[in-house]
């Protein structure tokens, strides 16, 4: 597979279930992003903003996803180096004066007032596009730490730690995680693996125990209860909000827990909402239409033309993935509580307009697929 190019094939049309599960998520997340925003915002301001918004990223989204589509995938291999570059260069400037922007105690935006952007979402990006094209180089041996892993773990660490300053330890995780997937994929072997992730432990340790509400999200995701109206109460309004749900939901616009006891319903705990208003059976399908979108982005990878192709449609569905289950470990209260969107369907400008530029080269790569 490796030998081979995508340049020398046929191209087909884009993968057709791919394409309608994103779109069929993205018009899932439009209703919901609505539903649940819309009442926390009617009493003193536009009840439409979080909509519009949406909106407008969605439109950009979809430019971007049919460009991408559209542009050779092989072609990206020239703009690597420079979106690596920038990203980078992106992460830093979050820390100026002037330029980054705090909201909550967390500098993860640049921009002005509304008009904000996140750099860690193009820099899980790059990070995806620079593992495929190394590891799909054939002057390296994957299978040498030092010519394989060595060199990605290190631009790797520079990014997890500008993202940990932040603080934006979710992002980091799903990027790590995606990036080592990769690795593991290309074919480095089972023991570097083990070692780098035994050696991340005392690394995993230090960033939990430096920061007192790190430690304390961890304690209370064990038992809420013992603090519910702080550490514990995002868990437990989270679980208040799906439990009514039931089979069918309380139905669509009808919930309760987004009216102001949720918090970030419209973005970190939208699936609760989908969980409270479409009960048992809308959380299962939306849960089932990811799993389509894996499934196909996964088959994609195994029947790309060539190693890059492969590694790179490996890596989009990896980062997707993992977002959405990081996601909705938090929500379901299964893993300690850590800020990451729910893709395709939270509120989020560049989490939204990146996650559908990445599926769009995932398109682009299904239509040399054999």
């Amino acid at each position: 597979m490796a030998g081979r190019s995508g340049r020398n094939l046929r191209r087909k049309e884009a993968d057709f279930i791919l394409l309608f599960t994103a779109m069929t998520l993205l018009a899932i997340g439009i209703v919901m992003v609505f539903s649940a925003s819309y009442y926390i915002l009617r009493e003193n301001k536009d009840p439409y903003y979080h909509l519009r918004r949406q909106v407008q990223w969605a439109v950009l989204g979809l430019a971007g996803m049919l460009f991408f589509s559209n542009y050779d995938y092989w072609k990206l291999k020239r703009w690597t180096n420079l979106v690596l570059l920038f990203s980078f260069l992106l992460l830093a400037a979050v820390f100026i004066p002037g330029i980054g922007v705090e909201i909550l105690g967390a500098r993860r935006w640049i921009g002005v007032g509304s008009l904000t952007f996140q750099p860690s979402d193009l820099a899980k990006v790059a990070m995806i596009m620079f593992t495929a094209a190394y590891l799909s180089r054939r002057d390296i041996q994957v299978r040498k730490f030092t010519e394989g892993a060595l060199p990605i773990l290190i631009i790797l660490g520079i990014f997890f730690a500008l993202i940990m300053k932040q603080p934006d330890l979710g992002t980091g995780v799903a990027m790590a995680g995606s990036v080592m997937l990769l690795i593991f994929v290309a074919g480095v072997p089972m023991q570097q693996l083990f070692l780098v992730g035994a050696s991340a432990v005392p690394l995993l340790l230090y960033l939990i125990y430096s920061e007192p509400y790190r430690l304390q999200r961890l304690m209370s995701f064990r038992d809420p209860w013992a603090d519910p109206l702080d550490t514990g109460y995002q868990i437990i309004q989270s679980l208040y909000a799906i439990g009514p749900g039931g089979l069918f939901g309380v139905g669509l616009g009808q919930g309760r827990q987004k009216m102001y006891y949720l918090p970030e319903p419209h973005s970190d705990f939208i699936f609760a909402v989908i969980c409270e208003e479409l009960g048992f059976i809308g959380a299962s399908t939306v849960l089932i239409i990811y799993f389509l979108l894996f499934w196909r982005g996964f088959k994609i990878a195994l029947s790309a033309p060539d190693a890059y192709g492969s590694l790179l449609a490996a890596g989009i569905v990896s980062m997707i993935a993992l977002q959405t289950l990081i996601n909705i470990g938090v929500v379901t209260g299964s893993i300690p509580v850590t800020g990451i969107n729910l893709p395709l369907i939270s509120s989020g400008g560049s989490s939204l307009l990146f996650t559908m530029c990445s599926l769009g080269i995932l398109l682009n790569i299904s239509k040399y697929a054999k």
